[in-house]
């Protein structure tokens, strides 16, 4: 199973529908935005897939956010969400937390953690766990989305 993890759009529709066009290439399953999302116009651009968002912190606008997400049929986490797909845990935050970063990490609890903030893509491996962050989709260079394979936690970087 293929899963698709993107962060930090930051509204930026253009950017955006470069990572969901790179994503459409792939039998990606569902998607995984770790947030900035930035904008409510951004959700309906990856209805294609059932998506999971958590806020981060420029996603000031909560209300309209998670109107959009809803009326795109994704699901918001709020600041920290987590998953279970097949025999696979996942854990997803957006990285500006770095207390609850860290205690995620730590925990053992997860073997996937994903996670956004930095606009640099990065992943690597603590203990069990496989830390992934995909880059930004905005605000980055270069741009950048994830496909996980399940359960092997295989990770491709794509440039968008």
């Amino acid at each position: 199973m293929l899963i698709g993890v993107v962060s930090d759009s930051h509204g930026h529709i253009e950017f955006t529908l470069n990572a969901v066009r790179v994503l459409q290439e792939f039998a990606i399953q569902t998607v995984i935005h770790c947030g900035d999302i930035g904008s409510p116009d951004i959700p309906p651009l990856f209805s294609d897939w059932p998506t999971h968002y958590v806020l981060g912190n420029v996603d000031r606008n909560e209300d309209d956010l998670c109107t959009a997400i809803e009326e795109s049929g994704g699901t918001l986490h709020g600041r920290f969400g987590s998953l279970r797909i097949g025999v696979t845990s996942i854990a997803f935050l957006h990285g500006d937390d770095y207390g609850l970063f860290q205690q995620t990490v730590q925990s053992k609890r997860w073997d996937l953690i994903c996670c956004g903030h930095t606009h640099e893509a990065e992943q690597r491996q603590v203990g069990k766990t496989k830390v992934l962050n995909p880059g930004a989709i905005y605000r980055a260079n270069p741009h950048s989305v994830a496909v996980v394979e399940l359960p092997q936690l295989d990770i491709t970087q794509l440039l968008t």
